[in-house]
C-alpha cells in the first residue's frame, strides 16, 4: 500500500477530516490533502507526530519498507502491537515488548533470554538443543548484545528486579514455591478478569504496559499454578487453571 493510501485509511479509520488531522499534527490542511493526494509525504517530525499521535509506528506509516526484528530477542516486530515503547510513548522500532519496556531493557543476562525463548519455540521439528543453539549462534550477532556494554544501565534493573525478588519471597504465600526468576509479560496476554467479592469482575493490568511475572506450579499441585505480576508500584499474585481459566486473586499489594 503506498503511503497516500495509508495516511488516508489512519484519517478515516479515525473519523477526522482533513482539518481536524491537519490540527493534530500541527500542519495545514492543505499539507494533509497533498500528503492524501500522493504530491508529497511528511517530514521526519510530522511522521513522528502521527506515529505517536495514531499509535502507528513509522515503518508502517511508511508501508512497512523494512523488515524489523528486535535487536535484544530476535523476534521479527511483524505488527505495532509488539513494538516497544519508550516512557513517553513513542515507538522504539527496535525493540519488542518483551526485551524493551518504558525506556528500560529488560533483560542483562544473555542465559536467563535463551531460557525464555526456548520454551517458545520447541515444537515437533525443533528441539530444545536445536532451539538453544540456534539462538546462542544468532544472538551475538544482535544490536543490543553487540552494545550491552554501551547500552546497558550498570545493572540497576538487575538490581530491581533482585529487590522485587526479596519482596514476593519475603511475603511467604502459602503454596508458593520460591520464586528464582521474573520474565518480562505484556499486559495483553496476562491480564485476567477477577470476580471481586461484590461480584463485580474487574481487570487490573493495562494492555499495553510490560510487567515482570513468573507462572510456577504448587508446591501442593494440582490442576491451578501460580501468577506471579509486578512493577513499580504493586506486586499481583494469583491462581488459575490450565489457560488462565478461572482465575482467583490471592493478593494485591502496593509497593
Amino acid at each position: 500500500m503506498e503511503i497516500r493510501d495509508i495516511l488516508r485509511n489512519l484519517r478515516e479509520s479515525h473519523h477526522l477530516t482533513q482539518d481536524q488531522m491537519a490540527e493534530r499534527v500541527m500542519v495545514s490542511r492543505q499539507a494533509v490533502s497533498r500528503w492524501e493526494n500522493g504530491e508529497t509525504q511528511p517530514n521526519t517530525d510530522t511522521l513522528k507526530l502521527l506515529s505517536k499521535e495514531f499509535d502507528v509506528s513509522i515503518n508502517t506509516l511508511l508501508g512497512s519498507p523494512r523488515q524489523l526484528i528486535c535487536q535484544c530477542c530476535g523476534m521479527p516486530l511483524s505488527e505495532d502491537g509488539v513494538i516497544s515503547k519508550e516512557s513517553d510513548g513513542s515507538f522504539n522500532e527496535d525493540y519488542c515488548k518483551w526485551c524493551y519496556a518504558d525506556g528500560t531493557y529488560t533483560y542483562d543476562d544473555m542465559d536467563d533470554l535463551i531460557d525464555v525463548c526456548v520454551g517458545h519455540m520447541v515444537n515437533e521439528n525443533f528441539t530444545e538443543e536445536q532451539a538453544r543453539a540456534y539462538m546462542k549462534q544468532m544472538l551475538p550477532k544482535l544490536d543490543y548484545w553487540k552494545r550491552y556494554e554501551e547500552l546497558s544501565d550498570g545493572g540497576q534493573f538487575a538490581a530491581f528486579k533482585k529487590q522485587l525478588l526479596e519482596e514476593i519471597n519475603g511475603l511467604h504465600i502459602e503454596g508458593l514455591p520460591k520464586i528464582e526468576r521474573l520474565n518480562a509479560l505484556v499486559g495483553k496476554y496476562v491480564n485476567l478478569e477477577y470476580r471481586l467479592p461484590s461480584g463485580v469482575r474487574v481487570k487490573f493490568l493495562d494492555d499495553q504496559t510490560t510487567y515482570l511475572g513468573s507462572q510456577i506450579e504448587s508446591e501442593y499441585g494440582g490442576d491451578r499454578c501460580f501468577g506471579i505480576l509486578a512493577s513499580m508500584d504493586f506486586i499481583m499474585i494469583c491462581t488459575y487453571e490450565k489457560d488462565g481459566a478461572n482465575p482467583e486473586l490471592v493478593l494485591y499489594k502496593k509497593r
